[in-house]
């Protein structure tokens, strides 16, 4: 892991009650990229042993957000799109990979895969914003 990104990601995840609860696993951060892992959960799956939208979705944004602020710089999400090509059924065990596609000044595209045995399951594209909490001067 880049070391920054790694300190950046630790302090992250101190404070990322959520993403914990669910389960999630940072496997890998470095500078604009980030693996993350899932299992899917009895409590989170319907009826029919398929895992909600939404679970798949936090797990592809907790990713695009460790990839995201891995430079050290606060970000924001400002759109996020997301394929669902496959469901993820009870025990699969998903990951999420983050990488930034393109970035021009204050804004970047990543792309986000989330896939279980190597079948990619959904395709996330999130779109941010970054800038600075304060400056020298304030």
């Amino acid at each position: 892991m880049d070391d920054l990104a790694a300190r950046v990601a630790a302090a992250m995840w101190a404070e990322d009650t959520a993403s914990a609860g669910l389960g999630m696993q940072l496997v890998a951060v470095g500078e604009g990229t980030a693996r993350l892992e899932m299992p899917v959960r009895e409590d989170m799956v319907n009826g029919h042993g398929i895992a909600h939208g939404g679970f798949v979705f936090c797990l592809a944004d907790s990713a695009f957000a460790f990839a995201c602020n891995s430079r050290n710089q606060v970000t924001v999400a400002q759109a996020c799109d997301i394929v669902f090509v496959a469901p993820a059924r009870r025990g699969d065990l998903l990951v999420a990979e983050a990488r930034e596609r393109t970035s021009y000044g204050r804004n970047a595209i990543y792309d986000i895969t989330v896939t279980r045995d190597d079948e990619v399951i959904a395709e996330f594209r999130g779109r941010q914003l970054s800038g600075t909490i304060v400056t020298e001067e304030s």
